[in-house]
């Protein structure tokens, strides 16, 4: 009965049947739209900072407070320029921070901070000329082609390394000679228009640039280390004290030997070769060069023949009063006086000695974790491991360390930083992260 009352209401409507058709049809089942989350290319990149923000060296506008007398983050926070431009590296020095862009435009460097010696280069439309930069400005390079590129960047306490396609090019105080030119007595670094370049080094390519406080270190695609600057610790490593502006070869053990990495914050200098040898020069005053305890001035490259029962040495970084070495186990080796990372009983190692690993998250259900990179500032020491997690541990002036909190920090804890760490550069007070995000 209902069934022919269907029939008839179908008919009724305009609608016929088949005769062996059935009365209802079951509707069409159709997928239904998968919803899909915007996924990060391989090559994305994000920067997060932290630390002091009233000098402009974070990149961001920093707030007033009435219960602070410095403005600072003392956790890491996400930086919007780095979402509107494509960051390729970074630098710090003291006080100020550069990136280095893809662009078609030429605008492949900009700069945010302390700019007292035109470290962050000048601009001719400007009057007054700015000291401070609070948020990122271009730098303008004398580039000849519309496609180059930067290849690395290093700062030193007021003067700028830029290392591009197109050979090296340096930027601010001039003093000692740090820039690679003849020192000019009495020359005014505000709104300096100077910016020099470097082509090459003798002929050799540059593949690297190192910046220590007031001297600057090039490492050339044989290996081989030319240093310029500042040389009264004997950091330049040219077998006397003096100022040196031309870029000249570092003396002593390097000879003969291939230089995969430097490393300087700022007057002590590591330098590592493709053997896993650790040499050093600079100042000594604080133990950095174990062995060296007679001079405190070591004015040539020396092997640090401590670091020889360490293991393969893959990786170098060199603080304010202390240096690390890692090997190709993932230990940590530290030495020198400072906060070391091995509590607050220990402020001084004369041997190389090492971090447990458990410090840097190794455990019971994660054995395959280990340090891959590691980085010093002037009271900071960082790692990174093979999972992008960051550690520090220093001093935490104005929060420098991530933690969320201004104490001293005794031994290595992770940072909460929102993405895959690749690389940190450490200012004086604050801190700068290059990463990629987790999806």
């Amino acid at each position: 009965m209902y069934r022919n009352y269907s029939r008839l209401t179908a008919r009724a409507k305009g609608k016929d049947f088949a005769p062996n058709e059935p009365a209802f049809r079951k509707p069409e089942i159709k997928a239904s739209p998968v919803f899909q989350y915007p996924v990060s290319a391989s090559g994305d990149r994000r920067v997060y900072v932290w630390g002091l923000a009233a000098h402009g060296g974070l990149g961001i506008l920093p707030r007033p407070s009435k219960h602070k007398k410095f403005v600072f983050f003392h956790k890491p926070s996400r930086l919007r320029f780095a979402e509107e431009h494509s960051i390729v590296d970074i630098a710090c020095g003291y006080g100020f921070t550069v990136f280095g862009v893809q662009s078609r435009d030429n605008n492949i460097l900009w700069g945010t901070g302390i700019n007292t010696d035109s470290q962050l280069g000048s601009d001719e439309t400007e009057r007054t000329p700015h000291e401070l930069l609070l948020v990122p400005r271009p730098i303008h390079l004398p580039l000849n082609s519309p496609t180059a590129k930067i290849t690395a960047l290093a700062a030193g306490r007021a003067h700028l390394l830029v290392l591009t396609t197109e050979g090296l090019f340096t930027l601010g105080n001039n003093g000692y000679g740090q820039c690679g030119r003849p020192i000019i007595v009495g020359e005014d670094y505000r709104n300096n228009k100077i910016i020099h370049h470097l082509p090459d080094v003798v002929g050799e390519p540059i593949v690297s640039v190192i910046a220590g406080q007031d001297h600057s270190m090039l490492l050339t695609e044989a290996g081989r280390v030319y240093t310029f600057g500042w040389g009264a610790d004997g950091q330049t490593g040219l077998a006397h004290y003096r100022n040196e502006h031309k870029p000249s070869l570092v003396k002593g053990d390097l000879a003969g030997q291939r230089i995969t990495k430097v490393a300087c914050v700022a007057d002590c200098v590591l330098a590592l070769s493709d053997e896993g040898k650790v040499f050093g020069w600079g100042n000594s005053e604080y133990g950095q060069l174990p062995g060296l305890l007679d001079c405190h001035q070591i004015n040539v490259a020396t092997e640090i023949k401590e670091c020889r029962s360490l293991g393969r040495i893959i990786d170098i970084a060199a603080g304010g009063s202390f240096c690390m070495a890692l090997n190709n186990e993932g230990n940590v080796f530290v030495w020198g006086y400072g906060i070391l990372g091995l509590g607050p009983a220990v402020q001084r190692a004369k041997q190389p000695t090492k971090i447990p690993p458990t410090l840097f998250g190794l455990n019971a259900y994660d054995q395959k974790t280990q340090v891959s990179k590691i980085y010093c500032g002037i009271s900071q020491l960082a790692a990174v491991t093979n999972n992008g997690d960051l550690y520090m541990w220093g001093c935490n002036k104005f929060g420098s360390l991530g933690l969320g909190h201004e104490n001293d920090q005794f031994f290595p804890l992770k940072v909460a930083v929102g993405a895959e760490v690749k690389k940190v550069c450490c200012g004086v007070d604050h801190t700068v992260t290059l990463c990629k995000p987790y999806v």
